[in-house]
């Protein structure tokens, strides 16, 4: 009988990007925008998120993992892209390995909010800062954005297409800073609380890694259980570890 989850799951969040190296100036300079050129979903990643994910193929090409993935998922930003490109590239999974793009996975949503700074939302959407304050990030939605519990529902059906399709097999999924959390909230069954105490830890690493592995005896029909989370230590060494929140941190959390 096949499992109804994979084998092992490993969500990494995408090395660092220029937005997160443009947030930082803009935060720097007391900016109320962020200055891109390009939309949020053609945010590439920087030299160093470049440097990062290719450290983070190697380490899975050099047999630490105890397996490479067999399947590959990645948001459609062009900055998930890069990092799963790049870390198949370097050995991380099969070169022949299809990287499958799934929209469920792309960046939380942001509407009205979209490129502000925290001090840029505070001055031009004062009435947003008062509402996020008083809902709090899992349930505040900006006009046009989404929500902590909007994403959760569309990863609520990527995860069942996973376990759909992908049971027994090794799964790695490439996204972003906020989905990493919220997949846990669905996996492990936790609650706002829950993840807010987790959130309030500090901010995903670029490149890091958190691993689930199937336990068959957790449960009536077994069970993802979290053996790692948020593991910086394949990037230790000679690639930096960044841990900046993404371009939009204000309006994220």
């Amino acid at each position: 009988m096949t499992p109804r989850w994979p084998s092992t799951l490993w969500v990494v969040r995408h090395g660092q990007s220029a937005g997160n190296v443009a947030r930082d100036a803009a935060d720097a300079a007391g900016d109320f925008r962020i200055a891109l050129d390009h939309r949020d979903v053609d945010v590439p990643l920087s030299r160093l998120g470049e440097e990062q994910s290719r450290a983070l193929g190697e380490w899975f090409a050099n047999g630490e993992e105890n397996g490479r993935p067999e399947i590959m998922l990645a948001s459609p930003y062009l900055r998930a892209i890069q990092t799963a490109e790049i870390f198949r590239a370097a050995g991380g999974c099969d070169e022949q390995e299809r990287i499958c793009i799934d929209e469920r996975l792309r960046e939380k949503e942001f509407g009205i909010l979209d490129g502000l700074t925290h001090r840029g939302i505070e001055a031009t959407h004062p009435e947003q800062a008062e509402f996020r304050t008083l809902l709090g990030k899992f349930y505040h939605r900006p006009p046009g954005g989404e929500s902590w519990c909007d994403v959760i529902q569309r990863l609520r059906s990527l995860l069942d297409t996973v376990s759909l399709h992908y049971g027994g097999r090794r799964v790695m999924i490439v996204a972003h800073q906020v989905v990493v959390p919220l997949l846990r909230t669905i996996i492990e069954n936790l609650g706002e609380k829950d993840i807010l105490a987790i959130d309030r830890e500090g901010d995903v690493a670029n490149c890091a890694i958190t691993e689930y592995r199937f336990d068959p005896a957790n449960g009536r029909d077994g069970n993802l259980v979290l053996s790692r989370y948020n593991v910086t230590a394949p990037l230790a060494g000679e690639v930096p570890v960044t841990r900046e929140p993404d371009a939009m941190v204000a309006a994220r959390g």
